[in-house]
């Protein structure tokens, strides 16, 4: 199963991002990161996708975690995120009872 982060904030906001992010604590070690992958825009500003890896069992403590390392960035002007759980289609057929 994948997370995936999705993160947006202003430009003159990046260098605190960036700061925060040196310094952030690691991950479990059940948890793979891929990214985060970044993209910008004048109107949009700054879009970060970040993609997390895990077993289905981890999923509750695995959300705690990257909550937690999203709470780094607190008080960053501008600074928003959400968090979302993707299954792979045979365990979302599962779940629907397939």
């Amino acid at each position: 199963m994948i997370v995936i982060s999705n993160v947006h904030y202003p430009p003159e906001s990046t260098r605190e991002v960036a700061k925060r992010y040196l310094t952030a604590k690691a991950l479990p070690d059940y948890i793979t990161k891929k990214g985060p992958y970044i993209s910008s825009s004048i109107k949009m500003g700054i879009h970060s996708l970040t993609y997390y890896e895990m077993e289905n069992h981890r999923l509750p403590e695995g959300l705690v975690a990257i909550g937690e390392s999203m709470s780094e960035y607190f008080g960053v002007p501008g600074y928003t995120y959400d968090i979302k759980p993707y299954f792979e289609l045979e365990e979302g057929l599962g779940i629907l009872g397939m």
